[in-house]
């Protein structure tokens, strides 16, 4: 499990030095594993339970199988102040007025940033061939756990076996 502690350090390091929107970094990272991947896991089935949401279950379990979790998030992300629209909005909006699965809105913008962190972190697996997939699912429920501090939160769970356990479910 040290070796993929090791990826998941590395993933952290690209996700915290992919490029940012005018040089401004709001990207937050977390690695969670053991004990605490698995309460995810069981938090993941409960809240799809408690919602009625389709494939909590599905994806918890996949979580279960993992031996650890990489969480990409936002935190207080600034809006660029470009009324550009790419957020459903005519003008820029205040960040993180409205409460759901996610605190937003956020700025289009951002959302980019921690796609880009997103994709240079599995990257990162996948150059050192450790299984992995983003998760919406996973994002939800660790920030509702506060498993990692942030506004918009997507989940990377980590495995290396003979097969993807991601793929083919």
């Amino acid at each position: 499990m040290s070796n993929l502690r090791t990826v998941a350090e590395l993933m952290a390091i690209s996700a915290r030095t992919a490029p940012k929107s005018a040089g401004r970094d709001f990207v937050v990272v977390e690695i969670i594993e053991g004990a605490q991947v698995q309460a995810l896991a069981e938090k993941m089935v409960e809240f799809g339970e408690r919602t009625g949401k389709k494939n909590f279950d599905r994806d918890g379990a996949n979580v279960r199988n993992s031996d650890m979790v990489v969480l990409i998030g936002l935190k207080d992300a600034e809006v660029l102040g470009l009324n550009c629209g790419a957020c459903g909005f005519e003008k820029c909006l205040k960040p993180n007025t409205f409460e759901g699965e996610f605190r937003g809105p956020n700025c289009a913008l951002r959302l980019l940033d921690m796609g880009i962190a997103l994709g240079s972190a599995v990257k990162t697996a996948s150059l050192l061939n450790v299984d992995n997939r983003i998760m919406y699912r996973v994002g939800v429920v660790a920030r509702e756990m506060g498993l990692i501090d942030a506004d918009f939160v997507m989940g990377i769970p980590l495995s290396a076996t003979g097969k993807s356990i991601y793929f083919d479910r």
